[in-house]
């Protein structure tokens, strides 16, 4: 313990740096895959978005926690992307613990602790920042020691599985059914969807939709290594076969390319923040873009018919692909935003216009 009474922790990296800070929220170890976010506000909705399960998530804004934690009043209540926190801990400078805002019932601190995750304040971000820049994304590993320990590493097992929902939900809307195929599906998304008057059939992410009546597949952002989802693939090229309209986002654009045949790869540290610029290349135009991905397809495998629509332009990585014929697209960002811009908000009116 410090002089104050809190807990000295450690942030030990796999290359064995290690960073001292002090711990919050639930004061334990934990491990898992560290990865940074650069995003000034929307620690809410990023510490609830399923696709960062197993990580230990890194924010780079030197001050967090300053507007709280709002109240968890409904499902699809803003700020909320699921109904938990997924990382394995988090990783601050300076810790905000008096947070100013009307809808704020708690803080960072205390609101990681009721979900039992980890945090450790008072490190250097921006180093930490640099070093996985530099270096890529490593394992690391929130500790009362700074000693070696056997990592959690999300890339080596199938983490969809511990996020998606283990039954079937109906959400009653209109004429038209999209069926959900929820790898770790962020509310957003079905926010997106019943908001304009869709019928809406949630499933798990290892259900063969190839079987479901539909009009329109929507397959979900998740974590982890998208192929590990073997089962999702497979009952996604069974789906392509129907050629019936097809939407894919973040890990549904990975698992969407690789059902057509392509492959996909590890990008050395991923895109994680709400600015990311992308060109749809048929208008050349450009939107900025909210992002959370560790995985990218790659353009050269994509087979006959079907086509890059967004480009990366800090990278130039695909962030998004097309059949050239047929109702079936996809993208690598977060259209809906939730923490983010707006811009691309139009994908899912395109996608129900096809319905």
């Amino acid at each position: 313990m410090s002089g104050g009474g809190k807990r000295v922790g450690f942030l030990r990296l796999e290359d064995g740096t290690v960073f001292k800070g002090t711990l919050f929220g639930e004061i334990k170890e934990t491990s898992g895959e560290v990865v940074f976010n650069t995003g000034m506000t929307g620690y809410v909705e990023a510490l609830t978005d399923p696709s960062y399960k197993g990580e230990i998530l890194v924010f780079t804004f030197p001050l967090i926690g300053n507007y709280g934690v709002p109240r968890h009043l409904e499902e699809l209540e803003p700020c909320f992307e699921s109904s938990t926190i997924h990382t394995q801990g988090v990783v601050v400078s300076s810790l905000c613990t008096t947070p100013s805002h009307y809808r704020s019932y708690a803080s960072l601190g205390e609101w990681l602790k009721q979900h039992g995750v980890v945090g450790i304040e008072g490190v250097d971000t921006r180093l930490i920042t640099k070093i996985l820049r530099e270096k890529g994304t490593m394992l690391g590993a929130i500790l009362f020691e700074p000693r070696e320990v056997e990592y959690f590493d999300p890339s080596k097992q199938n983490v969809v599985d511990l996020v998606s929902p283990k039954r079937q939900v109906e959400y009653k809307g209109g004429d038209k059914k999209v069926v959900l195929m929820d790898c770790g599906c962020k509310n957003g998304i079905l926010y997106e969807l019943l908001s304009r008057n869709i019928s809406v059939t949630r499933v798990p992410w290892d259900t063969d939709v190839s079987t479901l009546d539909w009009d329109g597949l929507l397959v979900s952002n998740g974590p982890g290594d998208p192929l590990m989802c073997k089962a999702a693939i497979s009952n996604i090229a069974k789906a392509l076969r129907r050629k019936r309209p097809m939407l894919g986002i973040c890990l549904g654009n990975q698992l969407i390319s690789l059902a057509a045949g392509g492959r996909t790869y590890k990008l050395k540290y991923g895109h994680r923040s709400q600015n990311q610029p992308c060109i749809e290349l048929r208008t050349g135009k450009t939107y900025v873009t909210s992002q959370n991905h560790g995985y990218a397809v790659d353009p050269t495998s994509l087979p006959k018919g079907w086509e890059v629509w967004f480009e990366n332009l800090n990278d130039g990585t695909v962030e998004g692909v097309r059949h050239a014929d047929l109702p079936f697209m996809s993208v690598q960002f977060h259209p809906e935003g939730r923490p983010g811009p707006l811009d691309t908000r139009w994908v899912f009116d395109e996608f129900v216009k096809l319905l």
